[in-house]
């Protein structure tokens, strides 16, 4: 191992603590050849392995510090087939015949990942209990009624739970009604990305941690993508490093990496909750994420602990005020629960675009990128994995759901990301008058 090699001590969250241990693999020396060399191993880039290695490809996959290590072992953990913004028909008005594919696509993607997870026997604490999104004032009780029509248009079981609906699945009535979604659910998105490196490698995948992708670029016949200690030569590139773009090498794609805002998400468990509660908290254990914009959202894990959390305004003390945070909305919606104890609170980053719409990339013949998952990159990862891996094993770019756009960097982009946290107060006062509307 050379001394650029950087170490991957994954954050204290319940999932370093839970999930099923991975013995971490050799970084790469030397020179290799391949079908397909991927770069980042998330969902994304492990999804594409485990489609190409499927179909007989040779694949290497190389992982900067660690399976998972990044956005893709640090989130909530919900599955969620929908976008925060990006709705069916705005991008199918977007992108046309290709934006329609892509919203079933998402509306298709929850389904996408158990199944595969069942297929490959992952030991990922998979629960597909459904997904809901109460409304948290009447004004989002009609968008969320706009969108279960516009995805069941689309040919998706979406549908709108009234008030008592909404009080009998969560136990409160803290919130108006809303959005359901049967295929959705949670998992322990720790053990997700390690069952998918298990099952790609498995079918003959390659995996390289600790191995920094140090540049990239086009030759003839193919693809060259270089490491401290070696280098991958293959006829396709897929480039799946979405919010840490420019985290660990900040060169390595600095175009790409401009065109989102990395912010910080913060997650929470509680201690575990007990068996009398259970029954009436959240009794079916739907994972859940409402219509704020100061997002609450929770669900148990397979310990029946509420992984919750949330954001705060200004860096001091960040991990003890989300903890208050997560802890006080808990309890102002479940009054029988009271303020539950934060037993593990950490964080990750999210990719943001500045609409909110997920962008696509192609990176020259047989290459491929993916970028700006917005909050919702477990289910979608999983599915823009296998549909890049159908692009480069030749696959009609008329069947493929790849809204491809040429990359914008934001202008003033360092300056965004140092005021993208106070975003959270405009977002609260928007909350506030809607709720009071």
């Amino acid at each position: 191992m050379t001394s650029t090699t950087p170490t991957a001590v994954f954050p204290k969250s319940i999932w370093a603590e839970t999930a099923p241990p991975r013995a971490p693999t050799q970084p790469l020396q030397g020179t290799m050849e391949a079908d397909t060399v991927i770069v980042g191993g998330g969902l994304s880039g492990l999804s594409a392995a485990l489609h190409l290695a499927r179909r007989g490809q040779k694949v290497v996959l190389l992982e900067a510090m660690a399976v998972g290590w990044g956005a893709s072992g640090r989130n909530n953990g919900q599955v969620i087939p929908t976008m925060t913004a990006a709705e069916p028909d705005a991008l199918a008005k977007r992108y046309g015949e290709v934006g329609e594919r892509f919203a079933r696509l998402i509306g298709n993607s929850a389904s996408v990942l158990f199944d595969l997870v069942r297929e490959e026997g992952m030991a990922a604490e998979a629960e597909q209990a459904g997904w809901f999104q109460p409304a948290h004032s009447p004004g989002r009780m009609r968008l969320s009624k706009m969108r279960v029509e516009a995805w069941q248009r689309f040919g998706f079981p979406a549908r709108l739970l009234d008030r008592d609906e909404s009080r009998a699945l969560l136990g409160s009535d803290f919130w108006y009604g809303g959005m359901f979604n049967p295929t959705g659910g949670h998992v322990n998105p720790l053990a997700l990305a390690r069952g998918f490196a298990a099952a790609a490698e498995k079918h003959g995948a390659i995996i390289h941690e600790g191995s920094p992708a140090t540049g990239w670029r086009r030759e003839a016949n193919g693809w060259v993508v270089t490491t401290a200690a070696g280098s991958v030569k293959a006829k396709n590139f897929l480039l799946c490093t979405n919010a840490y773009t420019g985290e660990i090498v900040p060169n390595l794609a600095s175009r790409l990496a401009r065109t989102v805002v990395p912010v910080l998400a913060w997650q929470v468990a509680t201690t575990p909750v007990s068996d009398n509660l259970r029954g009436t908290i959240l009794p079916g254990r739907q994972a859940v994420s409402d219509t704020r914009g100061d997002l609450r959202f929770f669900r148990y894990d397979a310990r029946n602990r509420l992984i919750t959390g949330g954001n705060v305004i200004g860096s001091h003390d960040v991990g003890r005020r989300v903890s208050q945070k997560a802890a006080r909305s808990l309890a102002e919606a479940f009054p029988e629960l009271g303020v539950p104890e934060i037993t593990h609170v950490w964080n990750g980053y999210i990719g943001m675009t500045w609409d909110r719409f997920p962008r696509v990339h192609n990176l020259g013949p047989d290459g491929w990128a993916w970028i700006g998952c917005n909050g919702r990159g477990v289910a979608l990862g999983v599915s823009l994995g296998r549909e890049m891996a159908r692009a480069v094993s030749g696959d009609a770019i008329s069947t493929l759901a790849l809204p491809v756009s040429e990359p914008h960097p934001l202008p003033f982009h360092s300056i965004a990301r140092r005021i993208a946290p106070n975003y959270l107060a405009w977002l609260r006062r928007k909350d506030k008058v809607e709720m009071e509307a």
